[in-house]
Formats: structure tokens, sequence, C-alpha cells
């Protein structure tokens, strides 16, 4: 009984880890759709704030969002499979965030003063989904293109928090010319920069602001002097050569040569005395060491996530021309390995001086021009690979001395579907090597092929002599080594031999 016990606990614990692992897998596809749950479960957060009843006013709002924008919801989670503007998407996103989504939010909006919490909830749940939406929008149309630039690709972590930092120096120097003469911020022992900005102001008093913000860029500077050390040197060099010990022993020897001379720099600045003195006029105390101890802590762990980007990088894009050069050496196997089964054929046929030696070298060039051209592209129509098999077919049976039960079934629900070229061939080769053609008793070969856009299924069955040699040569060999490359986790092929009948299928996932 404990046996029996132990045994349904372990059942249960694997259909959850079963389940658990589908919803992890879904939310990943689901992205968008996982962030709209997440707004609604924050506004729903907002609405508790200062509530005696915080949970039932939490579930009551998040109730209210995931009812009456559903709709939302439903449309984000059909669009995610072939994307926002694709095909019918385009009409269903139009309808809901041109057409449901207003009108929801009027209505909403003229039934905010009625008592109760629901239209409030609705109308704010409304305002943050069109926000949302037209930020992932604006991502997917435009900042994935601005990716793409050239100045933008070769703009560096340095040189962004360099702009970053003069932006900011010239907007706080504006802020800080516009509050002179201000009695709000502005008095005869110091200025505070407030959070205004006069155009008149800062035209009268030019020469003040270009002064305010040069100094206020002088100390952005001073930290941006410790972030480049640490981002040049200190970690991509001595962290990464040398070690953790060495690189906290160089970093407390830097900030120990140079923080009291930025120190004393920043303190005779005009501006720093205008302010009220922001630096001591003593260099060494350990407030000016302590920033640039946190310059380093802060920028550390950035550090050391964009280095880890780039060597994943580095190693992606190698593992990719790995799997080309390999996929590139598998294809220049095959293709010698064909011809000269081939050649071999149409060599028998000139022996035996015959009339269809003609059509056969004229078969065997739409080959050739199949394999020289159509097969160096990574991806071909599938009609073009079944004239392949097709052409291949004909030319084997002119060869033939025996009559052959040949079937060549095709259901292709779209002839726009897309395969690797080359993957087919191989078994139909094999049928005729190792059955076919080693026959003594009447042979037969069907072939079966299924396409559709989630899918490639294909069957080949032949007969076989079951005492024949049942090595298979390199062509099967390589198939899977190029199914491996070309469609990892994505197919599978299956070969098996039984009561004098072969049979070899490969199905391919195409999504």
């Amino acid at each position: 009984m404990s046996l029996i016990f132990e045994g349904k606990r372990a059942f249960r614990f694997i259909c959850r880890m079963v389940i658990l692992d589908k919803i992890a897998e879904a939310l990943s596809r689901r992205r968008d759709t996982g962030l709209f749950a997440g707004l609604f479960c924050w506004i729903s957060i907002g609405f508790t704030i200062g509530r005696d009843d915080p949970w039932g006013t939490y579930f009551q709002a998040l109730l209210a969002l995931a009812l009456l924008w559903s709709p939302v919801l439903a449309v984000t989670w059909v669009r995610e499979r072939n994307g926002r503007f694709a095909g019918r998407n385009r009409r269903i996103w139009l309808g809901c965030f041109l057409g449901y989504l207003p009108v929801l939010l009027l209505l909403s909006g003229s039934l905010m003063q009625a008592d109760g919490l629901l239209w409030p909830v609705v109308f704010t749940g409304g305002l943050c989904i069109a926000v949302l939406e037209c930020v992932l929008v604006i991502e997917s149309m435009y900042i994935s293109r601005l990716r793409k630039v050239k100045w933008v690709r070769k703009l560096s972590l340095e040189k962004a928090v360099l702009i970053s930092i003069t932006g900011l120096a010239l907007l706080l120097g504006a802020m800080a010319v516009s509050s002179v003469g201000n009695p709000l911020y502005h008095s005869d022992k110091q200025l505070l920069i407030g959070f205004e900005i006069h155009l008149f102001k800062i035209a009268a008093r030019f020469p003040l602001f270009v002064s305010y913000s040069l100094q206020l860029l002088t100390m952005y500077l001073a930290g941006y002097f410790f972030f480049y050390i640490n981002s040049q040197w200190f970690v991509p060099r001595i962290l990464k050569e040398r070690g953790i010990l060495h690189y906290l022993l160089c970093s407390a020897a830097l900030i120990g040569v140079f923080y009291p001379f930025w120190g004393q720099l920043l303190a005779s600045l005009p501006l720093s005395k205008a302010l009220g003195g922001v630096f001591s006029a003593n260099p060494f105390v350990a407030e000016n060491a302590f920033g640039a101890v946190l310059i380093f802590a802060i920028s550390l762990p950035v550090l050391l996530a964009i280095q880890w980007t780039k060597q994943n990088s580095m190693i992606t894009a190698l593992l990719h021309e790995k799997s080309l050069a390999e996929l590139d050496l598998l294809k220049q196997q095959l293709n010698p390995h064909f011809f000269f089964n081939t050649l071999n054929n149409l060599y028998a046929l000139s022996l035996q001086r015959s009339e269809q030696t003609p059509e056969s070298i004229l078969q065997l060039s739409e080959l050739m021009r199949y394999v020289i051209y159509k097969a160096r592209e990574p991806f071909v129509g599938i009609q073009d690979e079944v004239k392949y098999l097709n052409d291949y077919l004909q030319l084997q049976k002119i060869r033939l001395k025996r009559s052959l039960d040949l079937q060549f079934e095709k259901e292709i629900a779209d002839s726009t579907i897309q395969v690797a070229p080359l993957l087919l061939i191989v078994f139909v080769e094999n049928a005729f090597k190792h059955g076919v053609e080693s026959a003594e008793n009447p042979a037969f070969l069907h072939i079966t092929l299924q396409a559709d856009r989630r899918s490639v299924r294909f069957v080949c069955k032949n007969s076989f002599e079951p005492a024949t040699d049942a090595h298979t040569g390199i062509g099967l060999t390589n198939l899977r080594k190029r199914l491996a490359l070309l469609y990892p986790g994505k197919h599978r092929l299956i070969a098996e031999a039984e009561n004098g009948v072969f049979v070899a299928s490969l199905e391919i996932d195409l999504l």
C-alpha cells in the first residue's frame, strides 16, 4: 500500500510539474498578454491605497478590469501567433483599439461621477491600456528599426553615458538660470535649482547658462572618469584576467590617487559655492571617496552584464558559423554521392546503346541545374523539391530493367511552403540502391508526401531482400546531421525494416 501511495504522490507531482512547465512556456510566448495582465494588477493595487478592505478592493478592481477589458486580452492573445498587423489581425486590432476601447473609455468617463469603484477603475484601465499599446506599437515598428541604424549600433555604453550626462548638465543649467532671481529658490546664501525653465531668462543670461552647464558637466565628468576607467580597463582586463582581489586593490589604489584632486577641483567651482557648498573645502573628506566607491559599485554589475552579453553573442555567432560550415560540408559530401550513383546509371545505359540515353542526359541536366543553383539556397519551395523527386524517379524508371510498382502520392495544402533542399531525395536514393536494384523478386516503392503550413511528413516504403547488406552509405548519416543543424528539436526521423519492407518516415515541424 505504501508503494501505491508513493506512486500516486509521484504521479501527482509529475503532473503538476508538467502543467507548470506548459504554463511557463505559454507565458513566454505571450509576452504582450502578460504585460497587460501585469498592468491590470498594478491598477488594482493603486486603488487599494487608503481603503479599509484592501484585498476586497483589489479583487473587485481586478475582476472589473478582467471582465470589461477582456476583449483586449483576447485580441492580444490571438495576435501573438502571427503578428500584430498580419492578415486579419490588423482588422481585429483596429476593431478593438480604435473601436471598443474608445467607446468604453467615453462611457466610463461619463459615469465616473457615479458612486462605486467600477467606472473609475475601468476608465483608468482604459487610459493605461492605450498608453501601453502605443508603447508596444512604437517599440515593434520603430525601435527595432532604430537598432539597425549604423550609428546606433556603433553607440557604445561609454558614449551613451557621456551624451546623457551632457544633456543632463544642459537641462540642469537651464533650470539653474531660470531659478536665479526667483525668491522661492534664490537667496543671498544659496541657490536652489527649481523645476522650471524660462526660455527668456536663458536667452537674456546665456553666458551664465553656458557657465553653469559647463560647471555641472565638470561635476559629472568627475564621476564619469572613474566609470570610464572601470569600463575600459578594470573590468575587461584586471577583473577578467587577474581576478576579484586584484580588481578591488586596483580600484582602491585609483580612488586613493585621484579623489582628492577631483574633490579640490569641484570645491573650487563657483557654482558649488553658489549652491551652498555642495563639495567640502577639504578635498580629503571621506564623502568624496565614498562617491567614487559608489560609482564603482553601481557600474560593476552593469558592465559585467554587458560583458556577458557580448561574450554570449560571440559564442552564438561562432556556433552559427560552425553550423553553416558543417552544413556546407555535408552538402558537398551529399551532392557527389548522388551524382556518383546517377553517372553509374548513365554509364549502364550507354553500354546498352539505349535510345533513352539522350532523354536520361536531359533528365540529369535538370537535376544538376537544381543541385548547382537551387540547392545553394537555404530553403526552397516544396514544389521545386517535388519536381526534383519526379525527375529523379523518371531517370530511375528509364534505367531499370525490371518492372517496378512505383507510387508517389502528394498532398500539398500550400505551394508557398519552404523546406531545406535535398532532404527527401536521400530516402529515395537509399530505396533504389539497397532495395529496388538488388531485389530478385518484383519490387515496389511507395512514396507519400503531405505538407501544410504546420508540418511536412514524408514516408518512403520499399521492398528489400533481408539477406542483402544493410549498410546504407553516407546518405542517411549525413541526413541525420543536416536535420540536427537545420531543424533542431523540430524533426522526427524513423527508419524500420520488417518482413521484407523498409519504411523510412520524416516529419518536420515548420512552426
